[in-house]
């Protein structure tokens, strides 16, 4: 046995738990789970089946914590794991997984599906099986700060480019602030509009606000490739941050990944509680929007509709925080079929965006979304993830369909009154 599988071996064995016991044996093999998945309903591939894709972690349960796996394990009869098998299961787990969570909503045993895809590339990352592409992002994350290698320079660039255009001063490490703003990467390189909304909504509502040059970077490499040392790591970091700032509220941006990491997984990975608030920035825009600090004019006359962001709506329970904001600006609003806590998934989260493998399986999976778009057919889309814009930009563009893609924030900083 090479040391890289007897690493990735351990660390799967680490991951069985009171809770992953239950789970398996719980398990009834129903396939409802497959029906919940678009990696499978696009692509109808038995493969990828969710409770399959766990099959390297099923394996260590069995033939570890079960009488019969023993038994068979010590005549030679259990399944292993092995080179053969990891390697197989790499591109079911990283690539055929966005970790969104909707086939834990409809098992009937409830089994949270996600979270034991998630363990299990616990095994696979230790073992040296995950896309280059994750394992480049998670190493920029740790060394750099940012896994798509964005340094403080560049967040100070894009700074002074909203203060002269905005004529607003983006406050900087303040010491007791209310809030403390983190950015995902692709919003300071790809959608730097969000900040110089963030400075013109704030600016109106009076808000206490700063970023963190310490810890500015939102965004979880080590939760998506699967190394809880990693992802503690870089929870640390903010909270380091926060702490140092005295800030009362952290807030999380315009990124589902970033929100689940951070307010839900965060407490846990570090071993303590916070000392401050979690909240996306939508729970934020609609606390003010309910205390009356939203001044908004205008209406959009165009057809509008909204895409969950999975980490944010169905994981995270901020369902109905974008819906109000949107109901103060959009005279025609349509609902996409299976919306909320049961919406599809854009098909890019959980890594799969930063895994060029899977580019082919992405955009096939993007039919699902296809297929609720043309039944609603609206002018244009608007979303709360700076992920699910790109790749729902990506297969606007393979598909052939001119849907403008708007943020809910930008959107609403357009409606302020002045």
């Amino acid at each position: 046995m090479s040391a890289s599988l007897e690493k990735g071996i351990n660390a799967l064995t680490q991951q069985v738990d009171s809770t992953v016991a239950a789970f398996f044996t719980s398990c009834v093999h129903c396939g409802m789970c497959a029906e919940a998945c678009l990696f499978y309903t696009e692509t109808g591939n038995p493969a990828a089946t969710p409770i399959h894709k766990t099959e390297p972690l099923r394996r260590i349960w069995k033939s570890e914590y079960t009488l019969q796996g023993r038994i068979g394990k010590a005549l030679g009869l259990t399944a292993k794991v092995d080179e053969a098998l990891l390697s197989e299961w790499e591109t079911l787990v990283y690539d055929n997984c966005t970790l969104c969570g909707r086939c834990s909503m409809v098992c009937p045993m409830g089994l949270d599906i996600a979270l034991l895809i998630r363990k299990t590339r616990e095994g696979m990352a230790a073992a040296g099986h995950a896309p280059e592409g994750l394992i480049g992002a998670t190493t920029r994350a740790i060394t750099i700060g940012s896994p798509m290698g964005v340094k403080l320079p560049a967040l100070m660039a894009q700074i002074k480019h909203v203060e002269k255009d905005s004529g607003l001063k983006i406050p900087l490490d303040v010491e007791g602030a209310e809030y403390m703003l983190l950015l995902s990467s692709m919003e300071i390189m790809n959608f730097p509009e969000f900040i110089s909304a963030i400075a013109k909504i704030f600016s109106k509502a009076n808000v206490s606000w700063t970023i963190s040059t310490q810890a500015f970077e939102a965004t979880n490499s080590g939760i998506q490739i699967g190394v809880t040392d990693i992802a503690a790591e870089l929870v640390q970091r903010i909270v380091d941050a926060a702490e140092k700032l005295k800030v009362k509220t952290v807030i999380s941006p315009e990124c589902g990944h970033a929100y689940m990491a951070i307010r839900w997984d965060g407490p846990n990975l570090i071993g303590k509680p916070f000392t401050f608030k979690v909240r996306h920035i939508l729970e934020v825009l609609d606390e003010l929007r309910k205390d009356g600090r939203l001044k908004i004019t205008g209406k959009e006359k165009q057809r509008l509709t909204y895409h969950d962001p999975c980490q944010v709506s169905r994981r995270g329970g901020v369902i109905d925080q974008p819906r109000n904001l949107i109901d103060l600006f959009a005279e025609n609003f349509v609902e996409m079929p299976d919306h909320g806590k049961m919406g599809w998934c854009c098909g890019a989260g959980g890594g799969v965006s930063s895994n060029e493998r899977a580019d082919e399986v992405r955009l096939k999976a993007f039919q699902r979304k296809k297929d609720q778009l043309d039944e609603i057919k609206p002018d244009a889309i608007i979303s709360a993830c700076s992920n699910c814009r790109i790749n729902l930009e990506d297969g606007l563009e393979e598909n052939n369909m001119e849907i403008p893609l708007l943020s809910l924030t930008e959107t609403l900083a357009e409606h302020l009154a002045d």
